[in-house]
């Protein structure tokens, strides 16, 4: 509920402020934009069952958020999408919590910005594709020894965003931004020595509260 109230809002907010302008400039062509913030990842996990017992499932996980971003145009622009490394913990039905993992989500993307260069409020929308790199994978249930070798593939998929700018003045503004990220790894691991391969998607939702800076 929480997760689909703020991607309401953002979205409602965005085609509200379309075309409300001021007499702060920003984003024009050739602006460097960094953005710093809270950056919250949301995943919609799913895979076969597991074992018999459930299919995974993979917690929310909140942590330092960045972008950089480079207006080609008054309208268009690029931005690459980092943060801090993520750490989720991996649960198995009643078995609860039985392994956590970390991943870096770079994400690049080509924006469209609404409004004019003078506008002081500008919403936008991006796509693009996503990289996600995981590592630091260990079972902390190992169910006495019967899991082991974890190791989760990274991943390549389509990447979108909304998101909108409200500038304070001439370098600086605040942001609020939802993505999302299509996200397949295969999970594998050895059960009673058995190796086992169980493609798991985690496409998750991410939303970021942030203040820019431009240049």
């Amino acid at each position: 509920m929480m997760n689909k109230t703020i991607v309401s809002g953002v979205i409602a907010a965005a085609l509200l402020s379309a075309g409300f302008a001021s007499s702060v400039s920003a984003h024009q062509a050739g602006d460097i934009i960094v953005r710093a913030g809270v950056a919250v990842v949301a995943p919609n996990e799913s895979s076969p069952v597991v074992a018999d017992i459930a299919e995974f499932g993979v917690d929310d996980n909140t942590q330092i958020g960045l972008n950089f971003g480079y207006m080609l145009t008054d309208n268009i622009g690029i931005e690459l999408l980092a943060a801090t490394p993520f750490s989720h913990d991996i649960s198995l039905g009643e078995l609860g919590k039985i392994a956590e993992t970390k991943h870096l989500p770079p994400t690049l993307v080509a924006q469209y910005y609404f409004g004019s260069a003078d506008s002081k409020v500008r919403p936008y929308i991006g796509a693009g594709v996503n990289f996600t790199n995981f590592f630091d994978n260990e079972f902390t249930n190992d169910l006495d020894g019967a899991l082991t070798d974890l190791s989760l593939g990274n991943s390549w998929g389509l990447a979108a965003q909304v998101g909108l700018d409200y500038q304070i003045n001439k370098n600086w503004l605040v942001n609020a931004s939802v993505w999302y990220a299509q996200i397949t790894t295969d999970v594998e691991f050895k059960l009673a020595g058995d190796a086992v391969k169980v493609e798991t998607d985690i496409d998750p939702w991410v939303y970021m509260v942030s203040v820019g800076y431009t240049f």
